[in-house]
């Protein structure tokens, strides 16, 4: 059963992409085909990015509940969409 906690989400694509990059290390070290590794290495690339949207997104919802008011880490939404605007 698939978890709806960000946090939780997070977490998993992050673990997924330590998985992916410990896979990506393996290939580097063991001579793999060039395709194979740029492959594994994009896997890893999109992982992190969709864990960096959820992230970013989810503190957007915060911040426009919260009026565009700074948060508790003092972001402000417009902070948050450069932030989110750096990972496109």
């Amino acid at each position: 059963m698939a978890t709806t906690d960000p946090r939780q989400q997070v977490l998993n694509r992050l673990r997924r992409a330590r998985g992916q990059l410990n896979a990506v290390i393996d290939m580097v070290e063991q001579e793999k085909s060039c395709k194979e590794i740029v492959t594994q290495l994009a896997a890893v690339s999109k992982a992190l990015d969709r864990a960096g949207f959820k992230i970013i997104s989810e503190n957007i919802q915060e911040c426009v509940i919260r009026d565009g008011e700074p948060d508790e880490d003092g972001v402000t939404l417009d902070e948050l969409e450069k932030l989110f605007l750096s990972l496109a």
